[in-house]
């Protein structure tokens, strides 16, 4: 086989449809636009969502709920939940970097921890927040707590 032989497979190459090159070419005439109206003529633009007079979809639905666009959203991590890290991901100090690094977290999540559950051994955190409980718990088991903004 030579380069100047090669052609496509069999049935993978259409003709393109030459639209409005008279009537032996099967698509003279009105060149597929039908007859009459608005889409016949040259020209012609439909607007978005436009529907012919009836009452629009995005009207006729009802709008719910809310969404308000200042909540910060965390990624929780529970004090229960420390010390399986920390033995699973060999982990000493729960840093933003050292959530990522070991898929915990995405790059852009914040992370809060939260008092639920026991702590028993020292440990650092530098993490976006931190409620009430697990400050103190922290700080009684010897540990740190820095927030990272």
């Amino acid at each position: 086989m030579k380069l100047h032989e090669l052609r496509p497979a069999k049935g993978a190459t259409h003709k393109t449809k030459r639209i409005g090159r008279g009537d032996g070419s099967g698509h003279g005439g009105t060149s597929t636009r039908g007859t009459k109206g608005a889409q016949a003529r040259t020209g012609f633009k439909n607007k978005m969502a436009h529907e012919g007079g009836q009452m629009p979809i995005q009207r006729r639905i009802p709008k719910r709920g809310f969404k308000n666009p200042h909540r910060i959203e965390y990624k929780v991590i529970n004090l229960g939940q420390v010390e399986q890290l920390a033995e699973k991901y060999n982990i000493t100090e729960f840093t933003l970097e050292n959530l990522y690094i070991n898929g915990l977290i995405a790059q852009t999540d914040r992370v809060k921890v939260l008092g639920n559950g026991e702590l028993k051994e020292k440990f650092t955190f530098r993490v976006n927040a931190v409620s009430d409980k697990a400050k103190a718990a922290i700080e009684a088991a010897g540990g740190s707590v820095e927030i990272v903004k």
